[in-house]
């Protein structure tokens, strides 16, 4: 256990090098005003849109005032979300705010599970954790200095009934950029932003990373909870053994005893050892984020070329129609030469069209600029904030992480001590 504790801040620190001194700057404008908590999951049955029956379910999400009128608090709201609506809310995030690192949701169904544990969806466990995560996803969008004051995020939180048709309504899914447009951006961009670049290496590289940190984590979960299961085994052999010494089976029992009670703390352990696991899954699918803000940089400096790319070919053909002379080939050149001249009226009408088109051009090149460099800015501003975030939290993970193995340790240590002065006294 301590070994996967040494590869995972061995691991974190070469990813995330300032791991260990940054600091957590976020501005909690929303979670200064009103408390957030998912507090409840409930399964129910119902129609999708197909209009056949389906299992699922759905989550209490409540907010309470913390300003106080005439010295009483406001009443708490509440209103019940499926987790449908909280990727509908991101999905309408992502398209509203590209510059931004979109905090991610949960998973929803289980991943980078050891093999005793239940991967389905319906479990329990795993919807009392996604809880936890779609509670922790609020919460980060809350305090997020841009978003916590978005409309539709306040609506999604106070808003039950017809809440999708207002985000419908907003039209972010026509605004939405096409997957295959994206991907075309990618490879036909001439001039990519390097800073842009290493960003989605460096979410390649966390996304790589935490997921083999997570393989390891579910190994040595398995390993772990064949450890404590041999002391079940040595609680059950020293119990019947018990049962047929007279001078020893005092000692015996109460050695059984102890190793019992140390075998039968490991679902909890495990249990806990999932929710740091599910700190470390946050990060692996904000790599996923991080990669979204570099996905729409592409787009728009693509555009930018593209627009650059039709301006420079509309001056070149206003300075051959000037001057009269064509340099390079082309469809109308060899017309020209196959049907004669245009008359001057038409050479100056066409001249006409292309200034006007040109210095249309030149307007919408500098606009795209403008945006393009407003998006910079404020996109790096953003990973920087994000940056700080993951700095404080995996610190914190990390830390705790390290006192759960050592109190593991402890307890380990004090069973055989405390079976080691049974057997003395036999």
């Amino acid at each position: 256990m301590f070994l996967f504790l040494f590869f995972f801040r061995h691991h974190v620190s070469s990813v995330f090098p300032s791991l260990m001194t940054g600091k957590m700057t976020e501005s909690n404008f929303w979670l200064k005003k009103i408390e957030i908590s998912v507090s409840e999951a409930e399964k129910r049955t119902g129609r999708n849109a197909m209009n056949m029956q389906e299992t699922y379910t759905a989550y209490l999400i409540e907010t309470r005032s913390v300003e106080h009128t005439d010295g009483q608090s406001v009443l708490t709201d509440s209103l019940w979300r499926r987790y449908s609506e909280f990727e509908l809310l991101r999905n309408y995030l992502l398209v509203y705010y590209p510059h931004i690192v979109v905090p991610p949701l949960p998973e929803k169904r289980a991943e980078f599970v050891w093999h005793k544990l239940s991967a389905d969806n319906m479990d329990p466990d795993f919807v009392e954790r996604r809880r936890i995560g779609l509670e922790n996803f609020l919460l980060r969008v809350a305090s997020h200095p841009i978003l916590c004051r978005d409309k539709i995020f306040y609506l999604f939180l106070t808003q039950e009934g017809n809440w999708k048709e207002t985000v419908n309504e907003t039209g972010f899914q026509l605004k939405a950029d096409s997957r295959l447009k994206a991907l075309n951006a990618t490879f036909r961009v001439k001039n990519p932003d390097k800073r842009f670049t290493e960003l989605k290496h460096y979410s390649d590289e966390l996304q790589s990373v935490i997921s083999h940190l997570l393989r390891v984590r579910a190994r040595v979960a398995d390993r772990l909870y064949g450890v404590y299961k041999v002391h079940g085994n040595y609680g059950r052999v020293f119990s019947e053994w018990s049962a047929i010494e007279k001078e020893m089976g005092d000692g015996l029992q109460s050695a059984g005893h102890h190793m019992d009670v140390y075998a039968s703390s490991i679902d909890d352990i495990l249990e806990d050892e999932e929710h740091y696991a599910d700190q470390l899954k946050e990060y692996l699918f904000y790599a996923e984020a991080l990669r979204a803000v570099c996905r729409k940089h592409e787009l728009m400096q693509y555009d930018l070329e593209m627009a650059a790319q039709d301006l420079a070919s509309k001056k070149q053909q206003c300075e051959e129609l000037a001057t009269g002379t064509v340099r390079t080939f082309s469809l109308k050149g060899m017309t020209t030469k196959l049907f004669g001249q245009e008359t001057p009226e038409q050479r100056e009408a066409r001249i006409k069209v292309l200034e006007e088109q040109i210095n249309e051009g030149e307007q919408q090149l500098k606009s795209k600029n403008l945006e393009g460099r407003e998006f910079v800015k404020n996109a790096w501003a953003d990973i920087e904030r994000f940056k700080e975030q993951k700095n404080h939290d995996l610190k914190e993970a990390l830390i705790s992480y390290a006192v759960m193995q050592i109190s593991m340790c402890k307890k380990g240590i004090q069973v055989w001590t405390n079976a080691k002065e049974c057997f003395s006294k036999m």
